[in-house]
């Protein structure tokens, strides 16, 4: 039992299934129902091409970030290349002065001044290292980026080609559904496989005028005026014809006319009589 349940809802469900995949396919094959799921697909491609711009838009302001950064940099290193050489020639000058002074060697590199132009110039020289590297780093960065964003501007292209290629589509599909339905229709209607409306209309208007004509022959006989209408015929008939006949006799025509030929009797021979 309960088998046979389920085996009877599995068909109910295959037949609804059925009922609605064709009358999808009768909408979907309207011409009106194409074009508006055309426009949908276009809308659709489109909102993602959107986001694609924006997220590839994303990318290029990451570039220009990046370039930002690097010049930043670079003024930085300009700066600490001057801090490095402004270092380093304060350094010289005090060398010379304490050799001016007659400060060996050991003094020197003691010397308080000395000590910190060496200092700051290694700190330059480490900040300026690490500066440089950054730079490099974010250079790489910026190479990457700019391929990616020329990939991206290609597929973008593409897309846009896509959308371009099926608006053309949907007038061609559009047009081909009209076609094909109105060929369809033509066949149809001449193989009698299918009811053409004005076919039927111009059945109808026949029909209509049979019935129309009937009607009025039957009002005419229940009226009688179709038989007078005979009597007069057949009067006016009549009345040709006897004028016509009074006037072939008095010609002489009439005779001739029915086929009589006109002759004079003769007398009947006299019996001989007996001797």
């Amino acid at each position: 039992m309960v088998r046979a349940l389920y085996r009877w809802f599995k068909a109910v469900g295959y037949l609804m299934t059925g009922q609605l995949d064709s009358a999808r396919r009768t909408l979907d094959s309207n011409p009106h129902v194409m074009a508006a799921k055309y426009d949908d697909v276009i809308r659709e491609k489109t909102a993602r091409i959107h986001q694609y711009k924006q997220a590839v838009a994303g990318l290029i302001a990451q570039q220009e970030g990046k370039l930002q950064k690097i010049k930043a940099l670079t003024d930085e290193v300009g700066r600490l290349e001057d801090l490095k050489a402004g270092a380093l020639a304060k350094a010289k000058k005090r060398v010379e002065e304490l050799k001016a002074a007659g400060k060996p060697l050991e003094a020197i590199h003691t010397d308080e001044d000395y000590l910190r132009c060496q200092t700051a110039f290694k700190d330059f020289s480490g900040t300026l290292a690490e500066k440089q590297a950054r730079i490099d780093e974010l250079e790489e960065h910026i190479g990457e980026y700019s391929k990616r964003v020329a990939e991206h501007k290609v597929q973008l292209q593409s897309l846009m080609r896509e959308i371009d290629q099926i608006k053309a589509e949907k007038t061609d599909a559009v047009a081909d559904v009209i076609t094909a339905r109105e060929e369809k229709e033509v066949a149809d209607t001449l193989a009698g496989i299918a009811k053409d409306g004005a076919a039927e209309e111009l059945q109808r208007m026949r029909q209509l005028r049979n019935e129309l004509k009937a009607e009025a022959r039957v009002s005419k006989e229940l009226a009688g005026t179709d038989s007078r209408a005979q009597e007069a015929d057949f009067l006016e008939y009549a009345r040709k014809d006897q004028s016509k006949n009074e006037f072939d006799a008095l010609i002489g025509l009439a005779a001739e006319a029915d086929g009589v030929k006109t002759s004079v009797p003769q007398e009947k021979p006299e019996s001989a009589l007996p001797e």
